[in-house]
């Protein structure tokens, strides 16, 4: 972002920005191959959260990249899964199936020489709608004898009629630039949306429960950063300073000492890095204070979930 504090789209479109293409492009996939980290390191920044556990993307994240003659508005969306029937996974599903619907341009997401069941589920839902789409391989250098590649390209161009077969290491940038080159070449002719200063459309606020949510994310155990959520009871700027109250909710006391830890050690932690990655991303420094709750079985309950976030899709 260019200035700290403007995060929302802007009433005017930059009419005299020279660009000539721009489109809506989903970057979609199963949980788990790097979409979130793709989406970032398309973006030159760190926009969306990640970490190494499943469902860690819970909300389609715009992100905006503007070229010299084209703007590409990336949409990332949370993985496609068949894990769990609770009503989070239903909303995560609806939510990544409602992204790529009416979008310019697909970008399907897999590991390199893996395709599971979910991947499958994926591509299914892509095909639906007969969406426009590149195959991108990702966690390239993980595959030591590149040569086996070559046959998992022909197996995916089987699958589906992708425009283009793309390997790429999201974590380096390996073969990104290529990447990003064939999707700006794939958008329709059209000005842009944005303006070219603009990276997303969500708001701080809502950039400040993510960063909270991703420390908890990745500093606890397997099981209980999926019940676990964030909502931002207050959000306010006062001499140049962003003062944030964040509501911690979870299903169990027992998490909830889990999470505070040994005499709050546990969330102190987990808070101070959070504040500085907020610091970071808005540009000023950050006051965060935490409280943890109990929701009985929040993930579970459609009416508890569109309270704190999750509306309907």
């Amino acid at each position: 972002m260019t200035v700290p504090g403007e995060f929302g789209p802007s009433p005017d479109l930059a009419e005299d920005s020279g660009v000539v293409r721009c489109g809506f492009v989903a970057i979609a996939g199963r949980p788990n191959v790097g979409k979130s980290t793709l989406l970032n390191r398309l973006l030159g920044q760190k926009l969306a959260i990640t970490s190494h556990k499943a469902q860690t993307t819970r909300h389609a994240i715009l992100g905006i990249k503007t070229g010299h003659a084209s703007q590409a508005i990336y949409v990332d969306t949370p993985g496609i899964h068949q894990r769990g029937h609770a009503a989070l996974s239903r909303y995560l599903n609806r939510t990544a199936r409602a992204s790529i619907t009416e979008v310019d341009l697909v970008l399907f997401v897999v590991e390199a020489l893996r395709f599971t069941a979910e991947d499958a589920e994926a591509l299914r839902t892509i095909a639906e709608v007969e969406a426009k789409a590149i195959a991108v391989i990702n966690k390239i250098d993980r595959v030591e004898e590149k040569t086996r590649l070559l046959p998992y390209l022909q197996e995916l161009s089987v699958r589906y009629p992708f425009r283009d077969l793309i390997p790429v290491c999201a974590t380096k940038g390996d073969q990104v630039d290529r990447l990003e080159a064939t999707v700006m070449e794939a958008l329709p002719p059209r000005e842009a949306f944005f303006p070219s200063d603009q990276l997303t459309d969500r708001p701080e606020r809502f950039f400040a429960a993510e960063l909270l949510r991703e420390q908890l994310t990745r500093r606890y155990g397997d099981e209980l950063p999926y019940c676990t959520t964030v909502q931002i009871e207050r959000f306010e700027e006062r001499d140049g300073r962003y003062r944030v109250h964040a509501l911690i909710w979870v299903e169990r006391p027992g998490q909830k000492a889990i999470i505070i830890g040994d005499r709050g050690q546990a969330l102190k932690a987990a808070a101070t890095r959070a504040r500085l990655e907020m610091q970071e991303m808005f540009g000023c420094p950050v006051h965060l204070e935490t409280w943890v709750k109990v929701k009985k079985s929040w993930s579970s309950d459609e009416t508890a979930l569109r309270s704190l976030g999750y509306p309907d899709t």
